[in-house]
């Protein structure tokens, strides 16, 4: 098998338009919630989202910098940010101009967990009110989760492998794992993956409100109302953005003189067939899915909150960080067959990583997972900061935050062995 390394990362986040600004507005402890702003909330019971901010203000976002008019016309946001993180996917790795025989060993692989829900709605009020003559030529192409990998390949002139995710959640690390395999099974050199959303409009906070999903409660308080470490948490916050890396072979990056950020060494997805959103209190998705991991240098345990799937990759084995699960992770990790670790669980020397950006940029459906991974693969071993001070309300107990944090105030893993 071929190694895979990550070479370019591209964010649409409701904290920034790009890597560098959605980082440092992470740092410093911004949120990216607020009241909704594209639509009436007249008798909604969620009124506030974490919405990507339009190009005036501060850290907003610009669609015209990497994606044609005609083609914003006709799309839904969902495909507009994955088009332009993709394109500062390919940017920062160096990847724009590409000769015809690079394109035909480079694909994409960017899915959504739900795609053009806007579009889907505003086109069937038109259908019922209108007719169907009045229905958009673009609804269709404009609205399909393959989409965002169709029109990254056309405008990039990518000729490998399209491949399109749909897995709620965890899409956006799926997306990662599946490419990652294309590589290392030969199918591709180079391969755009990660995961995009918007579904900020109407219907969506409708039905998530009420699968009482969401956060209700706080709707005066946007910027505290996405807790899911608290022990009072009340639900998500709807959050949209893209997330996108480049992802290539070893030999292919060091053969360009590539700049390398990490290595994913191992993928593993599996189910828990436990609940449609709840996961097994024994942790037995998150145990078969590490179990199955061909390498054990680099892994990274991802909980999707809201979604059906465990997803493991590369990176460090970060359990739940939080006083209630702490008890669930041990019992998880400690089901790990014992010749996968140096030595017995203990706590890290390294900074403290917190693994849930969702706190500042809420709930990004599947995004969040490929989020994840271009935030850990880029810039967060050099950056020390204090998770609770943004999550947790100020009556956690210093016990509590002892057994969270340790007693040095970092995060613990265990060690694992170097493949």
């Amino acid at each position: 098998m071929r190694r895979v390394v990550v070479t370019g990362l591209g964010l649409v986040t409701p904290l920034g338009a790009d890597v560098e600004t959605a980082w440092a507005n992470l740092i410093a402890g911004k949120s990216g919630a607020g009241t909704i702003t594209r639509f009436d909330t007249t008798g909604q019971k969620c009124t506030i989202a974490c919405e990507v901010k339009p190009k005036d203000h501060e850290y907003g976002f610009d669609p015209d910098k990497r994606v044609d008019h005609k083609v914003q016309r006709q799309v839904d946001p969902f495909i507009i940010y994955g088009i332009d993180a993709a394109g500062q996917a390919l940017e920062d790795a160096g990847l724009t101009e590409m000769d015809e025989a690079t394109k035909l060993r480079a694909g994409v692989s960017i899915g959504s967990g739900i795609g053009g829900l806007p579009g889907i709605e505003i086109e069937s009020i038109n259908l019922h009110e209108r007719g169907p003559s009045r229905v958009s030529p673009h609804f269709v192409h404009g609205r399909l989760i393959n989409l965002i990998s169709g029109q990254v390949s056309i405008k990039y002139g990518l000729m490998g492998p399209n491949h399109a995710v749909v897995t709620a959640c965890s899409t956006g690390a799926h997306s990662i794992g599946d490419a990652a395999r294309m590589i290392r099974d030969d199918d591709a050199d180079i391969m755009l993956a990660g995961g995009a959303e918007s579904t900020i409009n109407p219907l969506g906070v409708a039905g998530f409100a009420q699968a009482r999903a969401l956060n209700i409660s706080m709707n005066d308080r946007p910027t505290e109302a996405s807790r899911p470490y608290d022990k009072d948490r009340d639900g998500f916050v709807m959050g949209e953005g893209a997330g996108v890396m480049v992802l290539e072979s070893l030999e292919h990056a060091r053969a360009r003189g590539a700049r390398i950020y990490a290595e994913l060494a191992g993928y593993a997805a599996t189910c828990d067939a436990f609940h449609i959103t709840q996961p097994d209190p024994d942790g037995a998705g998150p145990l078969a899915a590490a179990v199955r991991l061909p390498t054990f240098w680099g892994l990274v345990v991802a909980f999707a909150g809201y979604g059906l799937a465990f997803s493991a990759m590369s990176f460090h084995l970060i359990p739940l960080l939080a006083e209630r699960k702490v008890e669930m992770g041990e019992k998880f990790l400690r089901k790990l067959p014992s010749e996968y670790f140096d030595s017995n669980i203990r706590f890290s020397s390294q900074p403290v990583c917190f693994p849930k950006n969702q706190m500042h940029f809420k709930y990004l459906m599947e995004m969040c997972r490929g989020e994840d991974w271009l935030l850990y693969s880029s810039d967060w071993p050099h950056a020390t900061f204090d998770p609770l001070n943004w999550v947790f309300h100020p009556h956690v107990s210093e016990e509590g935050r002892r057994k969270i944090l340790g007693e040095n105030g970092r995060a613990w893993y265990p060690r694992l062995k170097q493949a």
